[in-house]
């Protein structure tokens, strides 16, 4: 997009404010989860547009159509993105952990015990459903899980009437919408860590779900997955700026409640993309505000 579109698109989005990145549309997730919260808070503060969605994969797409200007994206999802959309990063904002939910009277102690059983892998569209199929196949168990794709609340009711056995969901912990269920515990995922890194890269990591997390007597060692603010490299350098500026100056009210004592904002987190080129005006940001 050039930027007299790009400007077209922020009148049209009802830009009425000073600020270079008023009115910006930012690709989120689903409602109930730490992605739609974090876009919800960073709107506020541009202000910007959030536009619900199913999750990385979608928001990926929306990058590519214009739909969006700015998106949230894990970064193994990002590592698939087309060359063509020429990604950038505008800041690592917080971890991700990978979360396979059982029922607590379940006799499921590991992935391999999920064998032929019904699991959700979330949305279609949504990280949590590459980083789910990339699990399984490091496994073995893409061809006997009967995997089904599910939003997170359909999933969570789903997993209460016992109609799947497990969920996975990407997210900040403890996510509210399983919070709010009774009788559930997560697997450990940290055995899978050495496969996936192996066929896939160093974007996974050894992450603790903190003890209390759903009822849990102990951590429960599971699998990390950084999550980028992300751009298009068109996205003009003064909105890129501005943006980065938010994430900085702002950092404390940029914390979703859900994720309060497990994520933070800073300077050093926030460059760690992962790979992925920072945007130019995001890297001019940095260096100003920071050295």
């Amino acid at each position: 997009m050039n930027r007299r579109l790009f400007l077209l698109a922020l009148l049209t989005a009802g830009c009425t404010g000073g600020s270079s990145a008023a009115g910006l549309r930012i690709a989120a997730g689903e409602k109930g989860g730490l992605y739609f919260d974090f876009a919800t808070l960073l709107a506020a503060q541009l202000p910007g547009v959030v536009v619900e969605t199913q999750g990385s994969l979608e928001n990926l797409d929306q990058l590519r159509d214009g739909r969006a200007q700015i998106a949230l994206a894990l970064a193994d999802a990002a590592g698939t993105a087309d060359p063509a959309l020429e990604l950038r990063a505008l800041g690592r904002v917080y971890e991700n952990y990978l979360q396979l939910v059982v029922r607590e009277d379940d006799p499921a102690q590991t992935v391999a015990d999920l064998a032929g059983r019904r699991v959700s892998l979330g949305a279609a569209g949504s990280g949590a459903s590459l980083s789910g199929e990339r699990m399984l196949a490091t496994t073995g168990l893409a061809r006997t899980v009967q995997v089904e794709h599910l939003r997170l609340g359909e999933a969570a009711q789903a997993l209460v009437d016992k109609r799947i056995d497990a969920l996975l969901w990407s997210g900040g912990v403890p996510t509210p919408t399983l919070a709010r269920l009774s009788g559930i515990r997560l697997l450990p995922l940290a055995s899978l860590l050495g496969g996936l890194r192996n066929a896939y890269g160093s974007v996974y990591e050894q992450v603790p779900v903190p003890v209390g997390v759903y009822g849990a007597g102990r951590e429960v060692p599971t699998i990390g997955v950084a999550n980028l603010l992300v751009c298009r490299a068109s996205l003009p350098d003064d909105v890129a700026a501005e943006v980065t500026r938010t994430l900085v100056s702002r950092a404390a009210a940029l914390v979703p409640d859900q994720a309060l004592g497990t994520q933070f904002l800073d300077v050093r987190s926030l460059i760690g993309t992962a790979g992925l080129p920072l945007h130019p005006g995001a890297a001019e940001t940095y260096r100003d505000l920071h050295g």
